[in-house]
């Protein structure tokens, strides 16, 4: 009940909002994501742990984001958008969830240690999330993106 009443106020708030369904968007964030990732294992390669960790989640986040604009879903929260990963799509968000964490523990604070093996890791789950998540977005059809649509419209009215 908690995640459908922040839905709500992103809703109130105008963060959250049904718009056109996008496919340049769309595809302009499916590109973001893929620059991301390149970019998280070349600073991984030169051992910028802290700023590949970032780049890390952006593409996962990039990615969510084209599914969104990709249905017609426009949220300008992370947080909220997670949510509908998993509210809306049925789609597990716990990946992504770990990866936000992680950046923003890693961006803000200062009493942790990154090992190139936790980043590797990072990276081979974003790469899988992606894959994931890049067949669910290219598999959809107009019925199911209607359905999305209507699901979200009936969580948050």
């Amino acid at each position: 009940m908690k995640k459908i009443n922040f839905l709500t106020k992103l809703k109130e708030e105008e963060k959250l909002q049904l718009v056109e369904s996008s496919e340049e968007l769309k595809q302009s964030y499916i590109e973001k994501s893929e620059s991301n990732l390149e970019s998280s294992k070349i600073l991984l390669d030169n051992d910028k742990l802290e700023e590949s960790i970032s780049l890390t989640y952006y593409s996962m986040y990039h990615l969510l984001t084209a599914l969104l604009f990709k249905t017609g879903i426009k949220c300008e929260n992370h947080s909220g958008s997670i949510i509908l990963l998993k509210e809306i799509f049925d789609l597990n968000n716990l990946e992504i969830s770990k990866a936000k964490s992680e950046r923003i523990d890693k961006q803000y604070y200062t009493d942790f240690k990154v090992t190139k093996e936790e980043i590797t890791g990072a990276i081979k789950n974003a790469e899988l999330f992606n894959t994931n998540l890049f067949d669910f977005i290219s598999k959809l059809t107009n019925e199911s993106i209607k359905r999305y649509r209507s699901k979200l419209s009936e969580l948050i009215k």
